[in-house]
């Protein structure tokens, strides 16, 4: 029996996407000092919106990033609006980290690239 799964979108740059592709677009990293909570989102408006925003301003560009984790992992979080209505995100904490990339399946996809000139 397959066990349902939900989409999560992560906006990125680019030092934190080397490291995913470090490990095979299968995990994501540990959460740098003073950043303790992993912060998927739940649409690729946002996510959009995030990246082409924030990250092309800090690192010149950004990514937006598709990925699946198990339903039932994924239960224990509440989705918080921070927000516009469609600002919602999970905020799983570091320490959890690691097993969400264990309950990730198939491969972290990159669906989008924002530049500068096209932000």
């Amino acid at each position: 029996m397959s066990d349902e799964l939900v989409t999560l979108y992560r906006p990125t740059g680019p030092n934190e996407l080397k490291l995913v592709e470090d490990s095979g677009f299968k995990r994501w990293p540990r959460r740098l000092p003073g950043q303790p909570i992993f912060y998927p989102v739940t649409n690729e408006k946002y996510a959009i919106e995030i990246a082409s925003k924030w990250n092309v301003k800090d690192s010149r560009v950004g990514y937006v990033t598709k990925f699946h984790v198990k339903k039932s992992f994924m239960d224990r979080y509440e989705i918080h609006t921070v927000g516009a209505s469609y600002h919602t995100e999970w905020w799983v904490p570091d320490g959890e980290l690691e097993e969400l990339n264990d309950n990730i399946v198939g491969l972290i996809e990159v669906i989008g690239e924002y530049r500068e000139s096209n932000a």
